[in-house]
């Protein structure tokens, strides 16, 4: 299975658009947590977690230092609650979803979810001086998908990162992000596939069991 590989700085804002803020990372996630407050727009959901992310990194120098256990412990807490992992994850396997029993789409929830944030765990410490622009958005009230458009500048070409994100009762949760035109499901479909066809659904597991232990062995390291 290719390893994808992302510029940190990308990896930092895709970490930014889905919720990192440690400002009270020791504490618990509670069920209020799992979705933007209730009435907030999609975009403003997005602008004010990513204001808060970067005054936070900014601020927080075991962070810029890449200490990874206060990294992990705050994307814990604060990213995962704001995902739907499971569309995800089914996106990413694609077809072969369907095929898997309940505990393989739950193993393969989890090791998905592993190799994310094992994989940009570090891109928070490449937060510095960039700031975020965000584009109009195109959406009426009734919809309950939509796509909030960004651009971040700072040092080199502007990078520009999309959010999907879906309605969950009067708040949101993001299921895919797309960077320079490359969406995050879509990248990892064809090696998800590739593995499937090759292994069948548990090869793909043991494979992404695999690929998380060299990881953690090397953020360890």
């Amino acid at each position: 299975m290719k390893n994808v590989k992302w510029n940190g700085l990308l990896a930092a804002a895709v970490l930014a658009a889905v919720g990192l803020t440690s400002a009270q990372a020791a504490e618990p996630a509670t069920p209020s947590a799992t979705v933007a407050p209730a009435n907030v727009a999609a975009d403003a959901f997005i602008k004010d977690i990513t204001t808060d992310v970067f005054a936070t990194v900014r601020g927080d120098k075991a962070i810029q230092a890449g200490d990874l256990r206060k990294i992990i412990a705050v994307i814990e807490v604060k990213i995962l609650p704001h995902v739907n992992f499971q569309r995800m994850t089914a996106s990413a396997v694609g077809r072969n979803w369907r095929q898997a029993t309940p505990e393989q789409q739950k193993r393969l929830q989890e090791e998905f979810k592993n190799l994310l944030v094992y994989t940009y765990a570090g891109a928070a410490a490449q937060i510095k001086d960039q700031t975020v622009e965000y584009k109009p958005m195109r959406s009426r009230p009734e919809d309950t998908e939509v796509v909030v458009r960004s651009i971040v500048r700072g040092q080199g070409d502007p990078i520009q990162i999309d959010y999907r994100l879906e309605k969950v009762g009067n708040g949101w949760k993001v299921y895919d992000v797309n960077v320079l035109g490359a969406w995050l499901v879509q990248t990892y479909q064809s090696s998800f596939a590739q593995e499937v066809s090759a292994s069948g659904i548990d090869g793909l597991i043991a494979k992404l069991v695999e690929r998380n232990k060299q990881l953690a062995a090397k953020k360890a390291g």
